[in-house]
């Protein structure tokens, strides 16, 4: 019995997962996590304040102290069993890493004791150069440094019976560069901190912080472990490679927001319950639209604290699925012909004294602070939307963008009916010459429509991948397997930027004598007229969008290899260099490494779609020729009529041609894989991969292989179909 069979064997006879002890989120939350009274608790007075400083306004925390902290750190851990620690952070490999050392140590008279002082807590030394850094490490330098990160608290992993405390960290090389996706995200948010704060210092001079937020939505697959076990594309890429289209997908809609499953609802609560320990605040689950698609979103946190959420999640998801004898499937589009995962970004910005930037408030004052930043994340996307693409760019999220699904690979910003009147409003009402009677135009009754509380102000536009959507700006584009912190940092630099500009040009108005709120005015007037290309309110998933589109000069780059080209212009560098997040090292070390990313993806997809056409789909659709060539052979020398055995015979004829188009088109991928591994240069390497073989062969080879699955004989095709793994739990 071949392992498709018996998984469905296995399933039809399994029982349903263990209930999940249900508590209340309030007696849990947290109870993993460092912080807040936990924090108190263990620590005195004085390292406390310590920390919090540290935590709150950035400064650095003093070594002596540190191990005052590490005492109340490892006391704390202690107390809930736990015996080894580890630096936990993001590399550039697209996960989490973690090295564990236990806090036993022998001192020098041979007395064992349990340790873990601030040296610990505040560096580790992982190997640097067994981690993607793009050149910044060669193998023989293999020194690197993770360096705590206050920002975010400890926490407790519980993995089975083991504890282990994770102290989150970025992660530098010998000579400083970053190597990690936390460190250029904290840079990216000091530096918008510093530009919004100046100019909501022109409206509140109160306002001492900003801090980005993010509330992430992940969307997933769950699908049987068995099935997924016995899909060996599955297993190493995360999609499925080759599928016929079943008979019923999602067409009937009925899915989206459905029953949960029991099996995956004993799943959901069971993940849930483990990120609540660990300070999660996960607040949505739901069936997505397609088959075994489901989706989960938190409350907003800030930007770096939700990233690591997010991380940790994604880890979580996957340990606790396995519990349950289920796989979560993360990847962009795990299956053809329904809908695949994103990670929408919903990111704002709020003060120290609790304000939404960007929700309207009940004043002229504090519409026009709304209106600053509004116009202003406008102009960033406009400005460098080049750069915005570049960071959800991967060789998963190709299959993704643009398949009527998601938001195109066009940029472009969706703001809703009354918001684009009102700018329309702005835009033509105020002259080149402005006068107080302009200050007309400060009172614009933007409350009315934009209730501070804000009730949906503009429908949501599925489509667009950078729509504002009541008091945020949702980044849709982002893919399900990405690691938050790449887009974020790059919105955070593209706005601190942007905001810095734009002091500068209110400031010099008013030195020329005008006055603060017309100066303003005048300069949001600027960046409408300059930016108003950038918005588009229909489709975004049709045809004429594409044309038009390309009428305004908005790039259309649907390709990785190409889209990236935008993390090394001048532009790119001036942008991330003047803003302290990246250097240009950095910057060309990313670029080679994501390069090099997208060739080992297609190139391993390419190898498993080989694999899978040589030693399971011809054997299958070659066992089933035989079986058609002996019933006709069978028939004729019995010596009945052609007519007899016609359609067998035009069944042959069809298998027949479509193995022969599968071994000549898998023959010719083969080649066409070895001539691009001759070449030197990492982004043609990438675009031969992405033009000679995956364009090239991967849809002729699944058209060739779906159109067998239909017609040879179930009973001979060993891998599990569509219709299986999607609806069979």
């Amino acid at each position: 019995m071949s392992n498709r069979f018996e998984a469905i064997k296995n399933l039809s006879n399994s029982t349903q997962s263990n209930a999940v002890k249900q508590s209340r989120i309030t007696d849990i939350f947290g109870e993993n996590v460092f912080k807040g009274n936990t924090a108190r608790e263990f620590l005195s007075d004085e390292a406390y304040k310590s920390l919090m400083t540290s935590v709150n306004a950035g400064k650095k925390i003093d070594r002596s102290m540190a191990n005052q902290i590490a005492n109340g750190v490892r006391a704390w851990a202690e107390s809930k069993g736990v015996t080894h620690f580890t630096h936990w952070f993001q590399p550039l490999t697209g996960t989490t890493a973690e090295k564990h050392d236990s806090f036993f140590t022998i001192k020098s008279d041979g007395t064992a004791i349990e340790e873990f002082d601030g040296a610990a807590l505040i560096q580790q030394e992982p190997d640097a150069s067994s981690f993607p850094s793009g050149g910044l490490r060669a193998t023989f330098e293999a020194r690197g440094y993770t360096a705590w990160d206050p920002s975010s608290p400890a926490f407790i992993m519980e993995i089975g019976h083991g504890k282990t405390l994770c102290i989150p960290t970025i992660f530098i090389s010998y000579t400083g560069e970053s190597l990690d996706y936390k460190a250029p995200l904290l840079k990216a948010l000091e530096s918008l901190n510093d530009a919004a704060v100046e100019v909501c210092n022109y409206f509140d001079r109160n306002v001492t912080k900003v801090t980005a937020t993010l509330g992430w939505e992940q969307e997933y697959f769950v699908v049987d472990e068995g099935l997924y076990n016995a899909r060996p594309d599955l297993i190493l890429c995360g999609r499925t490679v080759f599928g016929h289209t079943p008979a019923k997908g999602q067409q009937l809609e009925d899915h989206y927001f459905g029953s949960i499953p029991e099996r995956v609802y004993a799943f959901m609560r069971d993940f849930e319950t483990e990120s609540y320990k660990l300070g999660i605040p996960l607040r949505t689950r739901h069936n997505e639209v397609a088959p075994a698609q489901f989706e989960c979103a938190p409350i907003f946190e800030e930007v770096s604290v939700a990233v690591d959420h997010n991380s940790l999640l994604m880890d979580i998801m996957d340990r606790v699925a396995r519990r349950h004898k289920l796989r979560v499937l993360l990847h962009e589009k795990p299956f053809a012909g329904i809908n695949g995962s994103g990670k929408h970004n919903n990111w704002s910005m709020a003060t120290n004294n609790g304000i939404n930037l960007l929700a309207p408030g009940k004043t002229p004052k504090t519409n026009l602070m709304f209106l600053t930043f509004f116009v202003n994340i406008i102009k960033a996307v406009h400005d460098y939307n080049d750069v915005l693409r570049a960071s959800i760019a991967s060789a998963n999220n190709d299959y993704r963008l643009g398949a009527n699904e998601a938001p195109p690979a066009i940029i472009s910003v969706f703001i809703g009916d009354y918001l684009t009147k009102v700018l329309k409003e702005i835009k033509e009402r105020v002259t080149d010459k402005m006068d107080e009677t302009d200050e007309s135009l400060l009172k614009i009754d933007i409350h009315k429509s934009i209730p501070e509380l804000l009730l949906d102000n503009t429908d949501r536009n599925r489509t667009s991948p950078f729509a504002f959507t009541g008091n945020k700006f949702e980044f849709r584009a982002v893919g399900s397997t990405a690691n938050c912190a790449n887009a974020m940092t790059v919105v955070n630099t593209i706005m601190a930027d942007t905001l810095k500009k734009f002091t500068k040009e209110v400031d010099a108005l008013i030195e020329k004598g005008e006055k603060k709120e017309i100066a303003i005015m005048h300069v949001i007037r600027e960046y409408i007229v300059a930016s108003e290309k950038i918005l588009f309110e229909g489709d975004g998933y049709s045809d004429a969008w594409e044309k038009e589109a390309a009428r305004r000069g908005l790039p259309n780059v649907k390709t990785t290899p190409l889209a990236l080209d935008a993390m090394v212009t001048k532009k790119a560098k001036q942008l991330f260099e003047s803003n302290n997040v990246y250097n240009h090292l950095e910057l060309e070390a990313r670029h080679e490494i994501e390069l090099e990313k997208y060739i080992k993806k297609v190139q391993i997809e390419s190898r498993i779609m080989g694999e899978l056409a040589t030693s399971h789909i011809l054997p299958a659709a070659i066992r089933y020729q035989n079986l058609l060539a002996t019933n006709i052979r069978g028939l004729k020398e019995a010596g009945l009529k052609e007519a007899t055995y016609k359609s067998q015979k035009e069944m042959l004829e069809i298998i027949s041609a479509h193995i022969n188009s599968v071994s000549e088109n898998v023959s010719a991928m083969i080649e066409a894989r070895k001539a691009a591994n001759n070449l030197t240069d990492t982004r043609s390497k990438a675009i031969a991969y992405q033009e000679k073989v995956k364009d090239a062969y991967f849809d002729i080879v699944r058209y060739h292989v779906d159109k067998l699955e239909l017609f040879v004989d179930d009973k001979e095709w060993t891998l599990p179909k569509y219709r299986e793994i999607l609806f069979l739990r």
